[in-house]
């Protein structure tokens, strides 16, 4: 399963995305809201796993290529969440790119394609993403994908009391809300 927009392939993870994707994950902007840097044979546990979920699946995290220079830039897509969240069962859209790629709305691109796939395709009720409520940049991709913010702020159960990015912040889009963005929009 490949998808593509104007300026972006989402695609199957290859072995040589695994060197480019330890970079990102080593790289302390990038991984300024994770509890973390990931090690090279952490990077590449997380790579492979992603691999198989979309071999199994049919869909996931896809690497994302920039078309133009050939470039894998990080990964958007799909997954189920962890079943400890307070709102599961359900699909969240997450992203990671590397900081070379930000600002050029590659996350928000690549994100409406996955959200399109995960309700033209898939046939989902609903979306979610969420963060540590300090990461205003994912905050702004999610309202620019057309998610709407809940009430729900909730501690995320896999970091320990008190820490700085334990706070997280909910947002969902429905099917219906998108097929009226998409109207709006013209698609």
């Amino acid at each position: 399963m490949i998808l593509e927009t104007k300026r972006l392939i989402l695609r199957q993870w290859e072995r040589k995305d695994f060197k480019a994707f330890q970079k990102l994950n080593s790289d302390a902007m990038v991984m300024e809201y994770f509890p973390s840097l990931l090690s090279k044979e952490e990077s590449d546990v997380l790579a492979q796993k992603i691999y198989e979920s979309i071999e199994s699946e049919g869909w996931g995290a896809w690497a994302v290529e920039e078309k133009e220079s050939g470039n894998f830039i990080g990964f958007v897509g799909l997954h189920e969440t962890a079943s400890n969240l307070p709102f599961e069962p359900c699909v969240e859209i997450a992203w990671r790119l590397s900081k070379e790629y930000w600002g050029k709305g590659y996350a928000s691109e690549a994100g409406d394609e996955a959200l399109r796939f995960a309700f033209k395709e898939l046939k989902l009720n609903k979306v979610v993403s969420f963060t540590a409520t300090v990461n205003h940049r994912s905050e702004a991709v999610m309202q620019r994908l057309g998610m709407k913010k809940s009430e729900m702020n909730f501690e995320h159960p896999a970091l320990s009391i008190g820490h700085r990015l334990r706070e997280h912040v909910l947002y969902q889009i429905s099917r219906e809300d998108y097929e009226s963005l998409e109207s709006e929009r013209g698609k």
